[in-house]
């Protein structure tokens, strides 16, 4: 994990939410070294799993799920837009879309 502190850097907020994928001793510590909680699932390869909050990492699954609903508009998935405003534009009405049809 090389971009650990250019990740976090950004990060703002009391947790960090992550998957599997960022659980590693580093990555937890430096989430916790700057005053957030780690909110990350275990590796099925870790001897013991570590707790987590099972309500905060319900959130990670609301925005995955919007991240799937999202990349099923065929032209957000691929990214025919040529330029980066109009991607964004595109990405504008497909979360509307999304928002009108909740």
């Amino acid at each position: 994990m090389m971009m650990v502190d250019e990740l976090l850097a950004q990060a703002h907020g009391k947790a960090v939410i992550a998957d599997a994928g960022y659980d590693s001793n580093r990555f937890r510590a430096a989430v916790q070294s700057r005053g957030m909680k780690a909110v990350i699932g275990s590796k099925p390869e870790r001897p013991r799993k570590l707790p987590k909050s099972r309500d905060l990492y319900a959130k990670r699954y609301l925005v995955e799920r919007f991240f799937h609903e999202l990349k099923c508009c065929r032209a957000i998935a691929t990214r025919y837009e040529k330029t980066a405003c109009s991607y964004l534009a595109l990405v504008h009405l497909a979360c509307a879309r999304l928002w009108l049809e909740a």
